[in-house]
């Protein structure tokens, strides 16, 4: 015979304040937990959509990113003829050679910080299809024009239209603001690369990107590209190219998070523990009426233990709705793969939500198991005899 639900939530009712105070530590370390895994989960996203699975991007052989890349301009060119990249409406190959180099700009805030400034080519915005200006025009080909992507517009000095950037001896002009749904490109500056190239390294590209005429052939396109020996290249899909750059920042912040929420949950359960331990001891004459009712002791744990998980979800669910405001707050950091300042938002998702959730039941469990195993083994006289 199993104790009616309805008892344990008398119960809690009867408790406001403690089972409140216990509820509300649950909720804070489920805040703390989905705080650290919806940055997680924003900064890989953001880097993650920079790439797109129809396009290519090539390097050096041997460069893990387009920092450490270098491409001739013959090479550059033989990628592009190669008959696998995909054509635009006027017949000319969708494909970007591109200048990659780090620029260093002051923060309106305080200090300086390193920003990606990628020169490309004026097919850049037709391989990606994402990359949208939004405000202003395209820079003017040979013109020292540049484009501000929107997620460092307003954070550094010179973004805005009409303002003037130095870097690399020049000052460059911004014409336009640019969005890129998200992505890490909103953290870039982009001009045109046959002005970017003579201004930094010289006759040089990092990186070519182009559409593939048709996606299934990657893997033929990628052994043509890297068994060429006039060529000396690796050859990746551009999703998975950014999607390696998150690994391992992504892995240490998901490491914080469990192991932050980690420390905060044992004085969570402690607190679980105490609340219960003093609800077994307040309520022994009513355990000994359960037992001599015939209630078994496995239904007086399992009634215990029902109680403390009904906490823990009162508390998780406090947690999600504490953590829901912070869903889209801008934040940034340094990728670690090339060193360059990122914006992006948190992203509080509803499976980030249920696990959350999940955690609070978890800390109710363990945290109530100790005080419920006490109840179900209670002898019923000295139950019965507490006042």
């Amino acid at each position: 015979m199993k104790i009616p639900l309805i008892y344990n939530i008398r119960s809690v009712r009867r408790r406001p304040v403690s089972t409140l105070a216990t509820a509300l530590g649950m909720g804070l370390v489920v805040l703390v937990f989905i705080a650290m895994m919806a940055l997680s989960r924003g900064f890989r996203a953001a880097i993650v959509e920079t790439g797109s699975r129809e396009n290519v991007l090539v390097v050096r052989s041997g460069a893990d990113n387009e920092l450490m890349s270098g491409l001739s301009r013959s090479t550059a060119q033989t990628i592009i003829s190669m008959p696998f990249v995909a054509k635009g409406p006027e017949g000319r190959p969708l494909a970007s050679p591109e200048i990659y180099v780090l620029v260093s700009l002051e923060r309106l805030a305080e200090g300086d910080a390193l920003v990606v400034a990628r020169g490309v080519s004026p097919q850049a915005f037709e391989v990606r299809k994402d990359v949208k200006v939004i405000a202003g025009r395209m820079f003017n080909p040979g013109a020292p024009e540049i484009l501000v992507g929107k997620s460092i517009v307003g954070r550094f000095a010179g973004t805005e239209i009409g303002e003037t950037i130095n870097f690399a001896s020049r000052d460059w002009t911004v014409v336009g603001h640019f969005a890129a749904e998200g992505s890490a490109f909103e953290s870039e500056i982009w001009g045109e690369n046959e002005q970017f190239m003579p201004a930094f390294r010289g006759e040089v590209f990092q990186s070519v990107t182009f559409r593939m005429y048709d996606p299934a052939d990657f893997e033929s396109i990628k052994q043509t590209l890297e068994s060429d020996p006039r060529l000396t290249v690796s050859a990746q899909r551009e999703y998975n190219f950014y999607a390696n750059q998150s690994v391992l920042l992504t892995q240490v912040l998901s490491f914080a998070a469990i192991f932050i929420a980690g420390i905060m949950a044992i004085g969570a359960v402690f607190g679980a523990v105490n609340t219960m331990y003093a609800a077994v001891s307040a309520r022994a004459p009513e355990i000994a009426v359960l037992l001599t009712l015939g209630f078994r002791p496995l239904s007086v744990l399992s009634s215990f233990l029902m109680e403390a998980l009904v906490i823990a979800l009162i508390g998780g669910m406090l947690g999600c709705l504490f953590a829901l405001p912070l869903n889209g707050i801008m934040t940034s950091t340094t990728n670690w793969a090339s060193m360059s300042e990122v914006a992006f938002a948190f992203r509080v998702t509803p499976d980030l939500l249920l696990r959350g959730v999940i955690f609070a039941l978890a800390m109710g469990l363990i945290g109530g198991f100790l005080p419920a195993r006490r109840a179900a083994r209670q002898p019923i006289v000295q139950a019965a005899r507490r006042p």
